[in-house]
């Protein structure tokens, strides 16, 4: 494909902007039509980014015959449902993270991807971020190899927010969301499957429905260890911190930021064309379209992760 790419984008919240924002620096790409839940806010940011075709409805997106491709930025609990619709009107999609909340959702979305043929891709960005590539790279050169990962991801969300510090419309989940970063991102960086799964968590929140905090213990079918603690009651410092320590040395990965375990800083600004992980992850969703390949992030590579994701809250639940 050498013709530009025409996109319909959904969601115009804090993330379905950052998609927006790097998009600006791909080049064979336009965003042709803009979905938002409120039409007058979506109006707003659609003029921003020159985006001509504003809507509250994926449908309408779906019916133009320009759109080739749809980046879905929309609530978990309709990320299944609306990649299905996207691929059943023939067009190429990208899914932010997570690509559903249940495991027959996500099976039923990569089985309906390659019966269409079609570029299905999830959001995945820890596979992207340079710091993380960075590592990747060592490990693809057999100059380093994993013993265990310590990650700890912690927000403070004690209300339904967003990252913008607006009210939303749905509520977020440690497991099917937050821990999908790290189960997909240890199974990856370790190069083998993950065979062994177990979690906890703490007391439900009254109003939300949902677990505040949880622990989770996963190891590879090398014997590689991962222990990740979860928490929307953290109040500060916010965000994801991984600590690799490997056979070769230990690294710490503050979102695009890396340094060695002596705190020295490695500079990753050579490993991409981009500091920003969710343009490298659109570049990539482009990149397989035009070349007609299975994209890295695929909902076939990443459909591993949402089996344990299933099990481990089939755990929780007994």
């Amino acid at each position: 494909m050498s013709k530009t790419i025409k996109v319909a984008l959904a969601g115009a919240g804090a993330f379905g902007i950052k998609h927006l924002d790097g998009i600006q620096h791909i080049d064979g790409v336009e965003v042709v039509s803009l979905v938002g839940r409120e039409l007058p806010k979506t109006q707003e940011v659609a003029a921003k980014y020159g985006i001509q075709h504003v809507t509250t409805d994926l449908a309408d997106s779906l019916a133009l015959p320009e759109v080739d491709a749809v980046i879905l930025c929309t609530p978990t609990q309709m990320h299944a449902s609306q990649s299905l619709a996207c691929l059943n009107a023939g067009k190429h999609v990208q899914v932010e993270i997570p690509l559903a909340d249940s495991w027959a959702d996500a099976e039923e979305v990569v089985h309906v991807a390659q019966a269409k043929g079609l570029v299905a891709m999830c959001g995945h960005t820890r596979r992207f971020n340079p710091s993380h590539q960075w590592v990747h790279h060592k490990i693809k050169a057999g100059e380093f190899n994993i013993q265990q990962m310590d990650v700890q991801t912690y927000f403070f969300r004690r209300t339904n927010m967003n990252a913008l510090g607006q009210a939303r419309s749905w509520t977020d989940h440690l497991l099917w969301h937050h821990a999908a970063h790290t189960v997909d991102l240890f199974a990856y960086q370790a190069g083998s499957p993950i065979v062994k799964a177990n979690a906890v968590q703490g007391p439900i929140h009254p109003a939300l429905g949902i677990a505040m905090d949880m622990s989770i213990q996963l190891q590879a079918a090398n014997g590689a260890i991962c222990t990740l603690s979860l928490s929307f009651n953290n109040d500060g410092p916010l965000g994801t911190y991984f600590r690799y320590i490997g056979d070769t040395g230990t690294y710490l990965a503050r979102y695009d930021d890396l340094y060695t375990g002596k705190e020295e800083q490695i500079d990753v600004s050579q490993v991409a064309v981009s500091m920003n992980g969710i343009e490298l992850q659109d570049r990539e969703f482009f990149a397989a379209i035009k070349e007609g390949r299975e994209p890295n992030s695929s909902v076939a590579q990443v459909l591993p992760c949402y089996k344990v994701l299933h099990d481990l809250e089939q755990q929780l639940k007994a």
